[in-house]
């Protein structure tokens, strides 16, 4: 498949190119969006957040690398995921000993360096989710003994995530608990008729009880009605969207990137996209990670066990429901929430920890069988 080989066979070249090409358009993009604010506040240096991004894209493609080599296996050990989950916990709980960040503390603060832990937790849970299911293999038609346990431990890291004020990536992380657990051959009356509508009713309920989640949802609705306060942003991308037509601007040419759209190269990157590349840079984006998503599902069901189609689907899941949520929140298909666009908006524990998740995948990719499996499980 690749002619890039290692002890145990070949990389998936297709996952590479996909996620080389999105890394690619990331760091050109965040160069793009950043580079006018970035020379206001940082004495003319309108390259600062652009470096920043490209330090950490070489050192999660050093991440990725070693994972790549690193045998997936091992964290299958009991032992080591006990320890992930423990200094994850702790990680998750330190974030209330630093100041917070617009009403959230989501942050670990190291001088200029911050890590935000909820990036980690996601592909924790997705870890210890591959193990424990696997080894529960017998009990997964279970309700009580297959099903709870599973959402017990997802949801006591989603609660914690939850608690930093950040109900977007606690979502994430249940929905890819639910995914895993519809995969490993959960029933489907347990997962659609008791674990979804349950879902859906503590995410309406989280959403109603915090004031500016509600606001979040009503400025959803109609945007213009709080154009300058709640609404704005949401506009803003509704604008950079309107004004790139077909073709775009061109390349640096987004005028909402110049004071109008709040840190445009985080969460809204993808309508900056779409003001200087137009619809047809917006297609190659959702094409490619539509790609990348087809080949993270051929990797899991190429799995050479149930242990690697388990953590292949848990990984491909993250980076897909960020995506779908992040570009439907830029175009106005869902209230705002901040769910960075992997490997394109800017953020270091973001990315750093999305490619070193890659490198899981891609070893998981050097040791697949030659034919999918037509059942994952019997």
């Amino acid at each position: 498949m690749v002619k890039q080989r290692g002890k145990n066979g070949s990389v998936d070249i297709y996952l590479v190119y996909a996620v080389m090409l999105l890394l690619a358009v990331g760091i050109i993009m965040v160069y793009s969006a950043s580079s006018y604010v970035d020379m206001i506040n940082h004495n003319g240096n309108s390259a600062y957040t652009f470096t920043r991004q490209l330090i950490f894209a070489t050192l999660g493609c050093i991440a990725m690398y070693i994972m790549s080599r690193y045998d997936y296996h091992r964290l299958k050990n009991k032992r080591l995921v006990f320890i992930l989950m423990i200094i994850t916990v702790i990680l998750l709980f330190a974030v209330f000993l630093f100041p917070g960040v617009n009403g959230a503390k989501r942050w670990i603060m190291l001088g200029p360096l911050s890590f935000q832990p909820s990036e980690l937790a996601k592909y924790v849970v997705v870890i210890y989710l591959s193990m424990a299911l696997t080894n529960n293999m017998k009990n997964i038609t279970s309700f009580w003994k297959g099903i709870v346990p599973a959402l017990m431990m997802g949801g006591i890291f989603a609660a914690i995530i939850l608690s930093q004020k950040n109900l977007s990536i606690a979502s994430v992380t249940l929905i890819v608990t639910f995914i895993m657990l519809f995969v490993a051959g959960g029933r489907k009356k347990h997962l659609f008729g008791i674990v979804a509508p349950a879902m859906l009713c503590a995410a309406t309920t989280f959403t109603l009880i915090e004031p500016y989640r509600k606001a979040r949802l009503l400025n959803f609705i109609n945007p213009w009605k709080d154009a300058a306060g709640n609404g704005y942003q949401l506009i803003q991308s509704f604008y950079a969207l309107g004004a790139g037509g077909l073709t775009g601007l061109g390349l640096g040419q987004s005028r909402q990137k110049t004071l109008y759209m709040p840190e445009p190269h985080n969460d809204f990157i993808f309508a900056i996209i779409g003001e200087e590349l137009g619809l047809v840079g917006c297609i190659v984006i959702i094409a490619l990670f539509i790609f990348f998503i087809i080949t993270g599902i051929r990797i899991a069901m190429r799995a050479k066990d149930n242990y690697g189609t388990l953590l292949a689907i848990g990984i491909t899941s993250i980076i897909a429901i960020q995506a779908i949520i992040n570009i439907a929140v830029v175009t106005g298909s869902m209230p705002v929430t901040g769910v960075p666009l992997p490997f394109i908006s800017y953020g270091g524990s973001s990315l750093v920890v999305n490619l070193m998740a890659m490198g899981i995948l891609m070893n998981i990719s050097r040791q697949i069988d030659k034919k999918p499996k037509k059942v994952l499980y019997k």
